[in-house]
């Protein structure tokens, strides 16, 4: 295989702020503890996190020539992750994300029509097959918001043979259940929801009663992240919980892209299902220790460090 997994989906910067004072310091000036750039969108998180931790990684996402797609491109090419499949546009911009983070590291988003960009993945879908691992960084968002497009990508490749990671969102510019998409999921190996993303999918409000309507439409492993109570993984064999780790944190944001990520670096090296969650615990723990998405990981050392602690 010449890439062990291709990140596909969104690329954007972040204007993270943080520590925003709603009180004005006149009639249309605010203060905030600091505002900084960093580069995001889930695919760019998985995929920066996964060359970190040792993975032959590309991308797949849509940019455009503008000084913020640029920025995103420069990033990646230091991380070494291969850029080689983006997909270049005219218009609209390169997505710029603004966030306010509060004090306890939750956050909130502004969003604009140039985050709803489809770029068509499945017209490309022969570059998707040489690797062992496709991580769909925003699956229910653009451009896993349609459900031909979800479908002619999971199937391509899952008849090719490699494994299928699906991090979830919240539906925003499109809406979909998992009934319009009910045909692809049965190629889904891992699917990775929130708490809150797993309930208004699934209707439901304990996470085995979640996991058990993701699996009913032909899912093979479903992982449920649940915050400060650690996650929870239900296959047709098997289920359990893993604790959190207690960590201070500073910033949510790419958490669950790095959680995903390190999942599948550690599926592909071999690890069982136990010892790859925990090893995915650490990552989404970690990176909530720095501002921006991916800030705070540096290398599998780090991670295995932190795991002995």
């Amino acid at each position: 295989m010449k890439y062990d997994m291709i990140c596909v989906g969104m690329a954007l910067i972040d204007s993270i702020i943080k520590g925003f004072d709603a009180d004005p310091v006149s009639a249309s000036g605010f203060r905030a503890g600091s505002c900084t750039l960093n580069i995001g969108g889930e695919a760019v998180n998985e995929a920066i996190t996964a060359a970190r931790l040792d993975m032959k990684c590309a991308i797949m996402c849509s940019l455009a020539n503008d000084p913020a797609g640029n920025m995103v491109k420069d990033c990646l090419d230091k991380n070494g992750v291969d850029t080689s499949l983006i997909l270049y546009r005219q218009e609209p911009p390169t997505p710029v994300t603004t966030m306010f983070v509060n004090d306890d590291g939750t956050r909130k988003s502004v969003t604009t029509t140039a985050h709803a960009y489809n770029f068509n993945p499945d017209r490309h879908v022969s570059d998707l097959t040489d690797t062992k691992a496709l991580l769909m960084g925003s699956l229910f968002r653009a451009p896993f918001d349609d459900p031909d497009i979800i479908n002619g990508v999971v199937r391509k490749a899952s008849g090719a043979g490699v494994m299928i990671f699906a991090d979830t969102k919240l539906p925003n510019f499109r809406k979909l259940s998992l009934d319009d998409i009910k045909d692809s999921l049965s190629y889904i190996d891992y699917i990775t929801p929130n708490e809150d993303e797993a309930k208004y999918f699934s209707g439901r409000t304990l996470p085995e009663d979640m996991a058990d309507v993701f699996l009913s439409y032909g899912v093979r492993n479903v992982i449920i992240k649940l915050g400060s109570r650690g996650c929870y993984f239900k296959n047709a064999d098997m289920s359990f919980h893993l604790d959190a780790l207690d960590i201070d944190a500073v910033d949510a944001t790419g958490a669950g892209d790095s959680f995903v990520a390190g999942l599948a670096s550690q599926i592909i090296k071999g690890l069982d299902i136990t010892e790859a969650i925990r090893f995915a615990n650490a990552c989404g723990a970690i990176c909530t220790t720095a501002v921006g998405a991916t800030t705070a990981i540096k290398n599998c050392d780090q991670i295995r460090e932190f795991l002995k602690r």
